[in-house]
């Protein structure tokens, strides 16, 4: 069973940054993809960003050139490192397992079987 525990949400002005952790325990997180959703107040959740076990990332274009995604293989955790935050990057931001060995990046929840509790982001104008 993999857990997810993500930490580093907060309360941040416009223009700012914050950087997202989660740690994984459970499995060998080296050999699995891993993503970042999030779910904006009162809509459906969507997808951040993910990488791949060989690192290699994807990007929503809402936040590519401003968010970064990253991994720890030694430490089991995944980062998200976000920049120039704006109010629409408001939202819950979970990161999340795809659960198959050595498997390609997913940008569908429904292609992630394991998530965290989720972290609150507010980005005030």
């Amino acid at each position: 069973q993999v857990q997810l525990a993500e930490s580093g949400g907060g309360l941040v002005q416009a223009g700012g940054s914050l950087t997202l952790s989660c740690a994984a325990s459970g499995r060998a997180f080296s050999s699995y993809t891993m993503g970042w959703f999030r779910q904006p107040p009162e809509k459906e959740r969507e997808f951040v960003a993910a990488i791949a076990w060989r690192g290699d990332t994807k990007y929503a274009d809402s936040v590519k050139g401003r968010f970064a995604i990253s991994r720890d293989n030694a430490k089991n955790t995944l980062y998200l490192q976000m920049n120039s935050l704006k109010p629409e990057d408001t939202a819950i931001y979970y990161c999340a397992w795809k659960n198959l060995l050595y498997g390609s990046i997913g940008i569908t929840p429904s292609q992630y079987t394991y998530w965290g509790q989720g972290t609150q982001v507010t980005v005030s104008s």
